[in-house]
């Protein structure tokens, strides 16, 4: 491995057969929608320019850098885990999914996945996890930024499905006007029932139902 930031990978074997993918995901802490994971490997000979945290990009930068990851990287993957897989195994396990997703769906297979965060997924390679990879390291910005983009444009096209709840706006975070509309309208079926303020909201409408009875 080229170790482009001295000190932070000195334990990773240096060698030029080592293939390395950076993974990140999308979408933990919104209230719909499913989380998304990316896995990218990156061509050395063809490096990217602003590559960063995609928390830290503006959308339009985003919506720029997506492409040329795509064209220019080895290999890249984008997988999701559903609404349905997040109630059923807490999003946490569900985050760890979607990665084992994507870095298996890669056309070249890694030997090495560098997962940001401090939890790797299980998988048949070697992995590692690093804290504020997203920001450290190239591979895990660039998937960050696919998974990112990658579930923003999900959202907008659930917004064409339910535009009661105004989903191109807020991406499915809890944001004042998201909890406003999920009060008036209640949860639609992509809403993760398992999150706290979905499941007041069924609960309120359950409660309702029952009165009206």
């Amino acid at each position: 491995m080229n170790n482009q930031n001295p000190g932070l990978f000195d334990f990773l074997p240096d060698s030029p057969d080592e293939i390395i993918c950076g993974v990140d995901e999308a979408g933990r802490g919104p209230l719909a929608g499913p989380v998304y994971a990316a896995a990218v490997i990156l061509d050395v000979s063809r490096p990217i320019e602003g590559l960063r945290d995609s928390k830290k990009l503006t959308e339009a930068k985003r919506d720029l850098l997506a492409p040329l990851i795509k064209a220019n990287a080895l290999a890249w993957a984008i997988a999701e885990a559903s609404e349905e897989e997040i109630d059923k195994l807490n999003i946490l396990q569900a985050s760890m999914l979607a990665m084992r997703r994507a870095v298996e769906a890669l056309s070249t297979v890694p030997t090495l996945a560098l997962i940001d965060g401090n939890r790797c997924p299980v998988m048949k390679i070697q992995s590692i996890a690093v804290v504020g990879g997203d920001d450290k390291v190239d591979a895990i910005s660039a998937a960050s930024i696919l998974a990112k983009t990658a579930r923003d444009a999900a959202l907008v096209t659930l917004h064409a499905q339910y535009p009661q709840y105004c989903f191109d706006q807020h991406k499915g975070y809890g944001t004042a006007l998201h909890l406003e509309r999920l009060r008036e309208h209640g949860a639609s079926p992509v809403h993760r029932r398992s999150f706290a303020p979905v499941r007041k909201v069924l609960e309120e409408f359950a409660l309702r139902a029952g009165k009206a009875a």
